[in-house]
């Protein structure tokens, strides 16, 4: 099912729902964000890779990793935003799977930052890794344009 077919739906009851999200929050709480330091670098001077929630109707939100120099790192759909920073790999000791890509794009190190919904358009750091994403997306639809033209 697509996301424009998708009607809305219980898909448990509120109650089971809001205790699975309580029991959630409660094993995770009071985990640090993931670091990579291979070099004991000092971590402000880390590159960071930002989890976000990019929106979406309920029980489907766009959850979507962007390292800091704009390239896209993967993405999940998520029923709460509260799942988002242990689905994406954000808190120490998640998604190892995730990390094994992070650290083939950042080698010498990373570190992870969530931004909630409510503050993705005000964060200067996501909000900047966003404009070099769509810088290189233009770069690549005028590469696209290029390899067409000599085609013809």
């Amino acid at each position: 099912m697509t996301n424009t077919e998708h009607k809305e739906q219980d898909m448990t009851t509120k109650a089971a729902e809001a205790l699975y999200e309580a029991q959630h929050v409660h094993f995770y709480e009071g985990r640090r964000a993931a670091i990579f330091n291979p070099s004991a670098k000092s971590i402000t001077e880390l590159p960071i890779i930002y989890g976000f929630n990019n929106g979406g109707p309920r029980y489907f939100l766009d959850a979507v990793l962007i390292a800091e120099d704009g390239t896209y790192l993967g993405g999940h759909r998520c029923s709460s935003e509260a799942y988002m920073p242990s689905d994406l790999g954000i808190l120490e000791g998640t998604r190892e799977d995730r990390h094994e890509e992070f650290r083939t794009h950042y080698p010498d190190g990373y570190r992870m930052e969530f931004v909630s919904f409510e503050d993705a358009t005000k964060h200067p750091g996501l909000q900047e890794a966003l404009k070099l994403y769509a810088a290189k997306k233009e770069k690549e639809k005028e590469k696209e344009k290029e390899k067409e033209k000599e085609v013809k």
